[in-house]
């Protein structure tokens, strides 16, 4: 762990100073350069997934594939998400409009006498062992994710803005980002909160999300593969997140057309197993949402309408 931390810390201070410090400094933004240097982190770490997502995933792809690609269009679209939120474009708006904010939440607090918990400092011994701090607050995390997603798919008002993610027929290893900006505005925050109220050191933080992130492109790709018995409850694998999203099933609870759905986990399936939300059905079925099929409902084709009809649909618009 301190050896890959090592390596990641070198080609981050050598990014930097290569091109994001002179960048800056070009344009006048010299007072910000410590939140550069951790912008860079940010930006190398989705270079990276992006070229695991090329090298690995495309052509696992090609070689496995659930369906045929007949609608290249609607990928290209799920590629420019990923380019925006895997290059840091959607953080850095957060960091002009939403960090500043939080900020000064966390320091009334600290204020207040409310300190952050630091979760891996309970057990002893744990702070001397990165890896074992790491897998405690990948677990955390993941729990949390578990209960997001769940709220996804029962408020009403948030399924109107997570719907979009669903909405993808042509389900590839680019769909994970494919969410509507408000939908990812709420997530992030309430991980970033958690994040603090935890303790989670920032350098555990940025590979927990680098992990998540590229385990969740895998599952989305256009892959028929699945883990054998044990494996599929160890850690969720594309058919497992492929039944979520399949027609009528990942999105809808018991009675048809009501909310709810299965397979909500993000990384684990345990927590899909321990509140009875998992379905281990070996199929591979089509992708979307069931009025997308039946009442050729419109989610939109580009990125605007996308966004659009998001907002419409959240404040009651036939969209």
């Amino acid at each position: 762990m301190d050896a890959l931390t090592d390596l990641f810390a070198q080609a981050q201070e050598a990014l930097f100073e290569s091109v994001i410090q002179p960048l800056m400094v070009a344009l006048g933004l010299s007072n910000l350069l410590e939140d550069g240097f951790a912008a860079t982190g940010w930006l190398l770490v989705g270079l990276l997934q992006i070229a695991v997502l090329l090298l690995v995933f495309g052509p696992l792809q090609r070689l496995r594939p659930v369906e045929p690609v007949t609608d290249r269009a609607a990928i290209r679209i799920d590629i420019l998400y990923t380019l925006i939120h895997r290059l840091g474009l959607f953080r850095l708006a957060l960091f002009f409009t939403l960090t500043p904010l939080l900020d000064d939440v966390f320091g009334m607090l600290r204020v207040a006498g409310l300190h952050t918990l630091h979760l891996d400092e309970l057990w002893p011994g744990v702070t001397d062992q990165a890896i074992v701090a790491f897998l405690i607050y990948l677990v955390v995390f993941d729990f949390v994710d578990y209960w997001i997603h769940r709220g996804q798919h029962e408020l009403n008002w948030w399924w109107s803005l997570h719907a979009l993610h669903h909405s993808q027929r042509q389900m590839t290893m680019w769909s994970d980002n494919r969410n509507h900006l408000l939908d990812d505005v709420l997530r992030d925050t309430i991980i970033v909160v958690v994040a603090w109220l935890i303790g989670v050191p920032p350098g555990q933080f940025v590979a927990i999300v680098a992990l998540t992130q590229l385990s969740e492109s895998f599952q989305h790709a256009n892959l028929k593969l699945w883990f054998g018995q044990m494996g599929e409850r160890l850690w969720i694998s594309p058919r497992f997140h492929r039944r979520h999203h399949s027609v009528g099933i990942g999105h809808e609870g018991a009675e048809r057309g009501t909310l709810g759905g299965c397979n909500f986990g993000v990384l684990l399936p345990w927590w899909d197993m321990l509140f009875r939300t998992a379905d281990f059905q070996l199929r591979y079925d089509p992708t979307g949402i069931r009025d997308q099929v039946e009442q050729a409902r419109d989610y939109g084709r580009g990125f605007w309408s996308q966004q659009w009809l998001g907002l419409k649909r959240l404040f009651g618009r036939r969209a």
